[in-house]
């Protein structure tokens, strides 16, 4: 089948899917999700990703319905239904379905999957970035369904032509987060920066790879904050996800920036994707 979708056991086109309007995500954005990319039906750094979503649960205090070692394998198994080679696996857990109520009685979640075609950019192209204070909770670290912030973010930066938001928080000296669907890290002095994994940006997986290819490399790794500016003079500018493993910045702010460190830049881009291809390989 071209794509598909999951809910509770049942399965099928996710155009032909239905679930209850009482499920409580439909009020709350009641629920906690992860997601990564999978190619040739191997689905990349599915570990990492399943230990995030169980410690999101965990932090939600949301009972995911089955054990990690069978959500593995359900999730194997499903990506094996869909026709095409280059996937987007994604899967969320919401709290159950009950009449509308803020508390909630304490049983397993709703489980629902999607598998849907995309490729994988391979990061030559450059993207364009804006930004905007982070005015969002002090929950970043938990992957929830509240996504409202993010979703109102992308559409400004799909108005002004680019694509993605960098987040920074006014309050703490315009200290530099996360993007609206990402994280960001810089290139200062042929050396990485990213910011650290508190409470105010989500670990992202993608991220964690880059670390890891910059570690193989020699290429000194520093978590610590960093503010907009030092962004701003930023030999390179890199977005991480995983929808789009690492892409580098040509625009910030409409103004031009990156270009400054390539040999560093190219190094990194070709590890993560080299990293991948292997993974994924037949």
């Amino acid at each position: 089948m071209e794509n598909l979708g999951y809910y509770n056991g049942k399965f099928g086109p996710i155009e032909d899917m239905v679930v209850p309007m009482n499920d409580r995500v439909c009020f709350f954005g009641d629920g906690v999700y992860d997601a990564g990319p999978a190619r040739n039906f191997k689905i990349f750094a599915m570990d990492e990703h399943l230990d995030r979503f169980y410690n999101s649960a965990r932090l939600a205090d949301i009972q995911i319905p089955m054990p990690r070692e069978e959500l593995a394998d359900l999730l194997n198994e499903l990506v094996k239904k869909v026709d095409s080679p280059e996937h987007f696996v994604y899967y969320q857990c919401t709290r159950g379905t009950a009449p509308r109520k803020h508390d909630y009685v304490e049983r397993p979640g709703n489980l629902w999957v999607t598998i849907t075609p995309q490729v994988m950019s391979d990061g030559t192209k450059r993207i364009k970035l804006r930004s905007e204070p982070d005015t969002r909770f002090y929950h970043c670290n938990i992957k929830t369904l509240n996504l409202l912030p993010a979703v109102m973010s992308s559409q400004a930066a799909k108005r002004e032509g680019v694509q993605e938001t960098v987040y920074y928080r006014a309050n703490m000296g315009n200290r530099v987060t996360e993007c609206a669907h990402s994280n960001v890290s810089i290139i200062l002095d042929d050396e990485l920066w990213t910011a650290p994994t508190d409470e105010l940006i989500l670990p992202g997986i993608a991220r964690k790879h880059l670390i890891k290819a910059a570690n193989k490399l020699g290429i000194p790794v520093h978590e610590k904050p960093y503010d907009l500016d030092t962004l701003r003079g930023a030999q390179e500018i890199i977005v991480t996800s995983s929808s789009n493993l690492c892409l580098f910045a040509e625009q910030f702010e409409g103004k031009p920036c990156g270009g400054k460190s390539p040999e560093v830049a190219e190094a990194l881009r070709a590890e993560v994707n080299r990293e991948f291809a292997e993974a994924t390989a037949v």
